[in-house]
């Protein structure tokens, strides 16, 4: 006989609020799916999918394939990994050093604390290092935790990508670009 929630343990069922809290936020963006890669004649050309398995940077370089790889975590249930790297490039480049306490509190707060909402899988060192580097925030701060969730999406993340259906469908999709199409002696006259 099923006796409900009740006789769940407590962790059990903060575990379910945090992933349906999770989930509700995943399903309220609605940014983060493919149909930003599919949108009309945008659709990536075949030559830049395939371009996307030369390397991780190619991938995070292309509007279309940084797309397709943030809807590929969202549905592994960790595009925290990628909020983080871009929220940590944007503090980077913060120009005013006035502003960098609470940019920076804010990352920590939203990725890195012992309570974030979002928080990344970084080691205690790291995570050490990065709470000392809160007392006087400098552009550099978040380094160490940014580099180790980029190893982490190009060794682990980037490779599964490659082999899902997310990118597969996006390269049988995907046309040849006009210039690989033409033959010789079709070009245009004016």
């Amino acid at each position: 006989m099923c006796k409900g929630l009740a006789s769940l343990p407590t962790c059990c069922l903060e575990r379910a609020k945090e992933l349906k809290a999770r989930l509700g936020s995943i399903l309220q963006k609605p940014n983060w799916n493919l149909s930003c890669c599919k949108i009309g004649k945008n659709k990536p050309t075949l030559e830049e999918c395939l371009k996307w398995k030369e390397s991780f940077e190619q991938l995070l370089s292309s509007k279309y394939g940084l797309c397709a790889f943030t809807a590929f975590l969202v549905s592994e249930f960790s595009e925290e990994n990628i909020a983080f790297y871009f929220a940590c490039e944007d503090y980077r480049s913060t120009k005013s050093v006035a502003k960098l306490p609470t940019k920076a509190q804010k990352i920590y707060d939203e990725f890195i604390g012992s309570d974030a909402p979002r928080e990344i899988n970084i080691d205690h060192e790291t995570r050490d290092i990065t709470k000392a580097n809160m007392l006087a925030p400098s552009p550099s701060c978040f380094d160490l935790a940014q580099h180790k969730i980029y190893m982490l999406m190009a060794k682990d993340c980037y490779p599964r990508f490659l082999r899902s259906p997310t990118y597969r469908d996006l390269v049988c999709q995907a046309k040849p670009s006009t210039r690989a199409t033409k033959q010789p002696g079709q070009e245009k006259k004016d």
